[in-house]
């Protein structure tokens, strides 16, 4: 008997909420037994189409969104006047929104039951549904650009052993108040002291942050030149360098509240430690 229904994904927030999204979206529809879209629309956070940053896979039914998506398929929100909402009634059975998913988590939802024999669109930045983290090497394959920097980061970083730093700044309120960048500071003194041989790969969105730490550890620090940016091709690019990076490291050391690192570290199958004053929250895939 064929599965009746399909699911319909929109992911939003940045690459690491995006992917993770994905792949619970990707696993719940196999485990149902439904179709499933992505579409991959284009916003501040991601500035980029899905098609200039990673191959496209047979397994990932995944299209970079057109003009037409837009009034259709795209949040619904104040900046389109809400209509897609108005499409996506006629369209979908059933319809879940990021406003209310993380809620819903919480409550231990049933989102198999949910989504089994309905036509269902979602819109998320969660990993709303468990996933296998051997499941993003097979959805997610970066584009020659990006791993052919890897490499070079990798180079760099040579045979020694190397240690992943991710310290977000800009805009993201809970890692500058909970995460100082002195947190940092002192244990990657503590591991250049047990480990003479250790570099550090730096990934931040902050210029100010990679002066002080390479005037602290000097050529010990790994770090790209360029600005992290979000509003163009180049710097999304850059972003995942950071990450694949990262996660090519014998563990990370990260900042509270950020899913970048929690990215990294499931694609490298390592140790993550998000500092926090007073603590350190540790995460293993």
């Amino acid at each position: 008997m064929i599965p009746i229904g399909s699911l319909m994904l929109i992911p939003s927030g940045g690459l690491a909420n995006r992917m993770r999204s994905i792949a619970s979206a990707y696993t719940l529809a196999q485990q149902v037994g439904i179709g499933l879209q992505v579409i991959w629309f284009q916003d501040w956070a991601v500035n980029a189409p899905f098609s200039s940053i990673f191959m496209p896979t047979s397994n990932l039914p995944l299209r970079d969104a057109t003009l037409s998506d837009m009034l259709v398929y795209d949040r619904a929100r104040r900046r389109n006047l809400w209509l897609p909402a108005l499409a996506q009634r006629l369209l979908f059975e059933r319809r879940l929104h990021e406003d209310t998913i993380l809620s819903l988590m919480d409550q231990k939802f049933d989102f198999v039951g949910w989504v089994r024999g309905h036509y269902c669109y979602i819109s998320s930045y969660m990993d709303f549904y468990p996933y296998d983290s051997l499941l993003l090497h097979e959805l997610f394959v970066p584009v020659r650009e990006i791993t052919e920097a890897v490499s070079r980061n990798r180079e760099q970083l040579g045979s020694t052993r190397s240690i992943g730093i991710h310290i977000r700044r800009t805009d993201h309120v809970v890692s500058i108040l909970k995460s100082p960048t002195s947190l940092f500071v002192d244990k990657m003194k503590e591991e250049t002291d047990r480990h003479d041989d250790t570099k550090f790969y730096l990934a931040t969105d902050s210029n100010e942050v990679k002066y002080k730490l390479k005037s602290i550890f000097g050529s010990r620090i790994v770090t790209p030149d360029a600005e992290a940016r979000r509003d163009n091709i180049e710097g999304i690019r850059g972003g995942l360098v950071d990450m694949y990076t990262l996660a090519s490291t014998s563990k990370i050391y990260g900042s509270q509240g950020s899913s970048f690192s929690k990215m990294a570290s499931r694609l490298g199958n390592i140790e993550l430690r998000q500092l926090e004053n007073g603590k350190e929250n540790l995460y293993t895939y």
